[in-house]
């Protein structure tokens, strides 16, 4: 990773991050929240897939994966910086329609209202997928292998955490978050 296009990615990220913890204030007080054990299912893979991103040095025995997956052309770079902008863009745009709904954890708040507006309207987790894109355009600025694997691991936190949330989510919803399942796709338009 060229020391420029690091130095972007790591803002973006810090500047994202920043956003994230000012945004959590003023949010509504929780009604049902999340066990510590299964919190720490989904938590374990995002914290172990960010370390990975950002951490400069290889880990012992993990050195391969500090090799390149892409051959080094700066295409590759502006493409991965493009991807974490719309990324980033559009998990806030989430979490903006969100309001006072929003929590870092699984919770259900007080007066919890089922959102389907604004990019929820295309996916039922638009944060996740557009986190998921930063980060899938952060593993193509750095070009190594530990971006695919911090990628897969975010991936997977995320694919429990929102199969966990779904389950509170019909459970406070019942048909109304049923028909929004049958209608709009997890992650992915169309897709998934």
């Amino acid at each position: 990773m060229s020391l420029p296009f690091g130095t972007v990615v790591s803002l973006i990220w810090a500047a994202w991050l920043l956003y994230w913890f000012v945004s959590a204030f003023g949010t509504k007080r929780a009604a049902r929240v999340d066990s510590l054990g299964t919190m720490l299912v989904y938590r374990v893979p995002l914290l172990l897939g960010f370390a990975l991103l950002f951490s400069n040095l290889p880990w012992a025995g993990l050195e391969w994966l500090w090799r390149a997956f892409l051959p080094a052309a700066m295409g590759w770079a502006w493409l991965g910086l493009l991807l974490l902008l719309l990324g980033v863009g559009f998990a806030c745009w989430a979490r903006v329609a969100l309001g006072r709904n929003w929590s870092a954890t699984v919770q259900l708040k007080q007066g919890h209202e089922l959102v389907v507006v604004g990019p929820y309207r295309w996916v039922r987790h638009p944060i996740y997928t557009g986190i998921l894109l930063g980060l899938f355009g952060t593993a193509l600025v750095i070009g190594e292998w530990r971006g695919l694997l911090a990628l897969a691991l975010v991936a997977a936190g995320f694919w429990f955490k929102l199969r966990h949330e779904e389950v509170w989510m019909r459970e406070r919803f019942g048909a109304a978050y049923v028909d929004y399942m049958r209608h709009t796709k997890a992650l992915i338009p169309g897709i998934v």
